[in-house]
């Protein structure tokens, strides 16, 4: 099972505070990694890091805006001076934008969220990547939607950025296989993290005759996100660079518009 362990990795999570990224960078330091949580709240971060170093795991919390090139280049720059290299980069940091009438999107807003998902993602692999290339091998993993690939009706600004998201990665791909950087894309559709069981959209576990729902059809949680994004970074996965990897439940709603 070695080639599913990070020992000695260093990883970067963006959004490492929320649903997502907090499984992920728990995931990543039970593997063995160095694990740097990134986001824009100190508080946050900090308190993620500092439970992870109490259970005995290597964590550093560095804040950064992932919208403004000169503090992406300081959590590369921060990251290597703390742990030597740079392994992992994951770009999970986004967020959801307001939901319109596709002829009522305001431009500032989508401005905002082409940002914040798509610049937010294009920069951390920028900055990474010139330093996966002094180093001559890395992985990046960029965090899409299934937004990105089937489209969200009401959300044209978020489906948007993250199919540029998916485009980025592929690119990036095939223009870096040469340095021996693994660029992949997961594509998470709905995911049952505690901010959406909050807003009541996660289907119940359990049917109208309280049988269970089969695992299949259930929303996948976040630490099924972490599975994959584990393996993507690991020796296991060294083969495999510009794909696509859905995390999502047999739904109709999840492949279709309707």
């Amino acid at each position: 099972m070695s080639n599913f362990t990070l020992t000695d990795k260093t990883v970067i999570v963006t959004g490492g505070a929320g649903g997502l990224g907090r499984a992920m960078v728990a995931a990543y330091a039970a593997a063995g990694a160095n694990v740097v949580v990134a986001s824009r709240t100190a508080e946050k971060i900090e308190a993620e890091a500092a439970n992870l170093r109490e259970r005995g795991y290597s964590a550093l919390a560095i804040p950064v805006d992932i919208t403004d090139e000169e503090q992406v280049a300081a959590l590369i720059a921060k990251t290597v001076e703390a742990y030597g290299a740079v392994d992992v980069m994951v770009n999970n940091a986004g967020r959801w934008g307001r939901s319109y009438a596709a002829e009522d999107t305001p431009l500032d807003e989508w401005r905002l969220i082409v940002d914040q998902n798509l610049t937010g993602v294009f920069l951390p692999c920028m900055a990474a990547g010139r330093q996966m290339i002094k180093q001559q091998h890395g992985k990046i993993i960029n965090i899409s939607s299934t937004a990105g690939s089937k489209g969200n009706p009401h959300q044209l600004h978020y489906s948007a950025a993250k199919a540029g998201v998916i485009s980025l990665t592929n690119n990036l791909a095939y223009m870096w296989a040469k340095h021996n950087i693994n660029v992949n894309c997961i594509l998470p559709g709905l995911i049952a993290t505690d901010e959406l069981k909050g807003y009541g959209i996660i289907p119940s576990a359990t049917d109208p005759d309280g049988k269970p729902v089969p695992r299949l059809e259930l929303t996948p949680d976040p630490e099924n996100v972490a599975d994959l994004a584990v393996f993507l970074a690991s020796p296991a996965a060294d083969a495999l660079t510009g794909e696509q990897y859905p995390i999502r439940a047999w739904l109709k709603s999840e492949r279709f518009w309707q």
